[in-house]
């Protein structure tokens, strides 16, 4: 690999040997991962489960000689959170993407983890090669998180430079690194429509973002040529609950508030946990066409990509039962099936833990989408 990368660049296998010691020998991880997986256990049990622990992960470690058999260590753990966590899990569009060529699948973003993570798993059972992740820096604060996200194939997306001089640097960096990794290493490539998780359920796509890809064009070649090397895939993940829905209405409606949020230290861990253990629901996968070429700006790459990804969102019963509550139109459901109802009782529950404004937030969250898709079909 080009070693101009290495700063933002996934691990690879030369690297393995090291950060495994690392994390083995990182206590705060070992804590972590005990406070995640014993997190019923009694609190005096800690300092014997996290020696437990160490020596498990020791014992894995050893088996451990390349990347792809550190995914495959995580294998089993995708699966189970699968079973447990979700009603049923489909794909649709896949079949119909020639993945002999690399693709740079864009998709919405609801969860931190989940979303790559969805994908990922939809190209592993289809056996196909996973992605490369693009991964902002605020989540990599600490040591062993940046270790961790850098052994999933994560590359770093520079968030933080502190002037416009060193922005526009880190962006063609990345730009050039997303250009070579499709078009020499041939490795397929995840990245969010947006900065950020879209809290209030509107899936738009920032023109900056088609920007930053373009940015290492060169300037005899056009436009449009250029995104047609970058084979731009739009995806949509569509979840029937959101585990996070809760502290995503807070977080809005204190924004309303306040104008602003102060993001406690370790929120973005803890909304990656409740992703991760909690209930989703029907979880639904959608790949759309490859960007067509004709495309002369980002802006109207962008407006493709909202439309394509709204196309493609499964819209489940939480969406029309939040615009009926939203409305107050519960009436209308009285004769709806049980799939309608029991949408309505598990927004019940969640409103019941909220203030009046921050049950507004939780029903647009879930609403926005549903809504979106009625008014194309009027506009029809």
């Amino acid at each position: 690999m080009n070693a101009k990368f290495d700063a933002i660049r996934p691990f690879d296998d030369a690297d393995l040997p090291r950060v495994l010691t690392q994390l083995f020998n990182n206590d705060e991880f070992i804590s972590t991962l005990v406070a995640f997986k014993f997190a019923s256990w009694p609190r005096f049990s800690r300092p014997l489960l996290a020696y437990l622990t160490r020596l498990y992960i020791k014992s894995k470690i050893g088996q451990i000689r390349s990347l792809r058999g550190f995914q495959r260590l995580v294998e089993p753990y995708m699966q189970q959170m699968i079973d447990t966590t979700t009603k049923a899990f489909t794909v649709s569009g896949l079949d119909q993407l020639d993945l002999s060529k690399t693709c740079l699948f864009v998709s919405n973003h609801r969860d931190i983890a989940l979303d790559p993570a969805f994908v990922n798993w939809v190209l592993h059972i289809n056996k196909q090669d996973t992605v490369r992740i693009a991964v902002g820096d605020n989540l990599l604060k600490k040591e062993w998180v940046a270790d961790l996200i850098r052994l999933n194939k994560c590359f770093i997306v520079k968030r933080s430079a502190p002037d416009r001089r060193e922005k526009l640097a880190a962006a063609k960096l990345l730009s050039e690194y997303i250009h070579y990794t499709l078009n020499v290493e041939q490795q397929h490539i995840w990245i969010a429509q947006r900065e950020g998780r879209a809290k209030d359920g509107n899936d738009v796509t920032n023109p900056a973002i088609i920007s930053m890809l373009t940015i290492n064009k060169p300037k005899e070649l056009e436009f449009s040529d250029y995104l047609q090397q970058l084979r731009i895939v739009p995806v949509s993940i569509s979840y029937e609950f959101d585990p996070c829905d809760i502290s995503k209405a807070k977080e809005l409606q204190q924004i309303d508030l306040l104008g602003t949020y102060d993001k406690p230290d370790n929120e973005d861990m803890r909304s990656i946990v409740n992703g991760i253990t909690g209930q989703k629901g029907r979880v639904h996968v959608h790949f759309g066409q490859v960007l067509p070429a004709g495309f002369e700006n980002a802006k109207q790459v962008a407006e493709h990509l909202d439309r394509e990804i709204l196309l493609g969102y499964q819209c489940f019963s939480t969406g029309k039962a939040a615009a009926l509550m939203l409305h107050n139109r519960l009436s209308e459901a009285a004769n709806e099936d049980d799939e309608l109802q029991q949408a309505i009782t598990y927004l019940r529950e969640r409103l019941a833990r909220l203030n009046e404004q921050e049950q507004q937030k939780l029903l647009q969250m879930y609403s926005n989408a549903w809504q979106k898709q009625q008014s194309n079909r009027n506009l029809q």
